[in-house]
């Protein structure tokens, strides 16, 4: 395979595990040196890069930060170019989810503002610290997170915090996308579907047979599924898609129930 990325260098929140985890095997495996970052998953990131370094050959560092807490994403840029001297690719993975299901007015008002800097205010002060290296450079790639559907900006009962600041993202991916598209900066949103558990570090293969009645695909999401849009918004011939939202969920909509695939005929 073309390293189409070597020269290069990524940092990826929140990559100790889960999808961050896949998104850094899929860069690393185009050449892609890798900064990981975790919060408290110190052993998990170690592993990573350890298995990163052997299996492609690339240099890859760990650096602890919580980007739901005021400060960290500045500490988190500062100690990533100490480290690698650049950062080409900024994949904001990285951003807290409440699973338990609460109306707003049930959220302590610490919640609230740790989910904004989780979800937004960490990826806007990441994106403001390393643009300028980009620029300079003249070349670079933003890569947001969002959730299905988040585009359409729709009310999502019990998860308002979360999904107020994904859409804010959503504008905020738009804008940055035509403020930096003069210094060779891509930027563009990756919204995954409901993808749980083990499966945010599975291969396509892994689940191929296995069903999944919520899916109009009839199959699970997968980690792979993810990061192979990642990288190919990252490749250098992709400098001229920025701008866009992407879905990544199999025609799965979180909020609206999925119409069931009819019963296969015999």
């Amino acid at each position: 395979m073309e390293l189409q990325l070597q020269g290069k260098t990524a940092l990826i929140t929140g990559s100790a595990k889960g999808l961050g985890k896949r998104a850094a095997e899929e860069l690393a495996r185009f050449g892609c040196d890798v900064v990981l970052n975790y919060r408290s998953s110190a052993a998990d990131a170690e592993q990573l890069a350890e298995q990163l370094r052997s299996q492609y050959g690339v240099r890859v560092s760990a650096i602890q930060a919580d980007l739901a807490q005021q400060g960290e994403a500045g500490k988190l840029a500062r100690e990533a170019l100490e480290l690698t001297g650049q950062i080409d690719i900024l994949v904001n993975n990285a951003g807290p989810f409440i699973r338990e299901r609460r109306v707003f007015a049930d959220y302590e008002e610490e919640e609230i503002i740790a989910m904004l800097h989780g979800n937004l205010l960490g990826a806007m002060l990441l994106d403001r610290h390393l643009l300028p290296g980009m620029r300079e450079r003249r070349w670079g790639r933003v890569i947001h997170f969002g959730f299905g559907h988040a585009m359409e900006g729709r009310a999502w009962p019990h998860r308002a915090v979360y999904a107020a600041a994904k859409t804010g993202l959503v504008s905020f991916t738009k804008t940055l996308a035509v403020e930096e598209g003069q210094y060779g900066i891509t930027v563009n949103m990756v919204c995954p579907g409901d993808i749980r558990g083990a499966n945010k570090e599975k291969s396509i293969s892994d689940v191929q047979g296995i069903s999944d009645v919520e899916s109009p695909l009839g199959r699970p999401g997968t980690g792979e599924d993810v990061a192979r849009v990642i990288a190919f918004l990252c490749l250098p011939q992709s400098d001229f898609l920025t701008g866009n939202i992407i879905d990544v969920t199999g025609g799965f909509d979180p909020i609206r129930t999925s119409i069931k695939p009819s019963p296969k005929s015999e």
